[in-house]
């Protein structure tokens, strides 16, 4: 016997947005259960790569949703002026799945350039336990990775955050600030270039900056527009450095 609720209009509607975001969610494309790196993401567009031209120069920016947003919400940046930049970003994703995916996304494009922008979802405990020096460990391999097959390589700074939308009460700002600290120390120590994303964005409690990005974690229009200049100083200065 079917039991039909005659539920006023204004119930439904509330009823029909709550589950907007979860219908949304649904039509997300997934890995398949066996990619857990997502390794096939980028595969059909790497394909289609031709070979890199001498200029200009192929930069390949691997990370999470902030780099993934970058190519939505500026595609006019990454239109190969003043470089090619190639973005290879996916949601979610911590440091241990962007290894994973390195050799498909970044090696086989042969860029000269890589710029590392990761970190934020270990931070929020997206694979597990925040552990910091796993974090560093995966971050190292890429960039000595990237070494080996003459790819300079710039790692980008965390960006700023003080509570994650999808993970609350983890306390992200001083951990964020921390990891920067070795990131840069690490730059530094291996002549890799650093690039300084958190100090532009950062408000007094170590957060994003609401006019750079609404929710507190993800970059708007205006923050990628402040990102874009310090990249392609980045980029330039990488380019001048001599490969070990």
């Amino acid at each position: 016997m079917t039991i039909l609720l005659k539920l006023p209009l204004p119930c439904l509607l509330l009823a029909a947005a709550l589950l907007a975001p979860l219908a949304a969610t649904a039509q997300q494309p997934k890995p398949a259960a066996y990619d857990w790196a997502w390794q096939e993401r980028y595969a059909a567009a790497n394909q289609k790569l031709p070979a890199p031209p001498a200029s200009p120069a192929r930069v390949v920016i691997i990370g999470n949703s902030i780099t993934e947003g970058w190519v939505k919400t500026d595609s006019a940046f990454f239109a190969g002026k003043p470089y090619g930049y190639i973005g290879r970003g996916i949601s979610g994703q911590h440091t241990g799945q962007t290894l994973l995916r390195f050799r498909q996304d970044v090696i086989n494009l042969r860029p000269a350039v890589v710029v590392i922008v990761v970190g934020t979802n270990d931070v929020a405990e997206n694979g597990g336990p925040y552990m910091p020096e796993r974090t560093m460990e995966n971050i190292m391999s890429m960039a000595e990775l990237a070494r080996a097959h003459r790819i300079r390589v710039v790692l980008a700074s965390v960006l700023p955050a003080t509570d994650f939308w999808w993970r609350k009460g983890l306390n992200p700002a001083p951990k964020i600030v921390a990891l920067n600290q070795q990131l840069k120390a690490y730059a530094a120590q291996q002549r890799h270039t650093y690039l300084d994303f958190h100090s532009a964005m950062a408000d007094e409690q170590q957060g994003l900056q609401k006019i750079y990005g609404e929710d507190g974690v993800h970059p708007n229009l205006a923050g990628y527009r402040v990102m874009e200049p310090l990249l392609n100083q980045a980029v330039a200065q990488a380019l001048k450095q001599k490969q070990p």
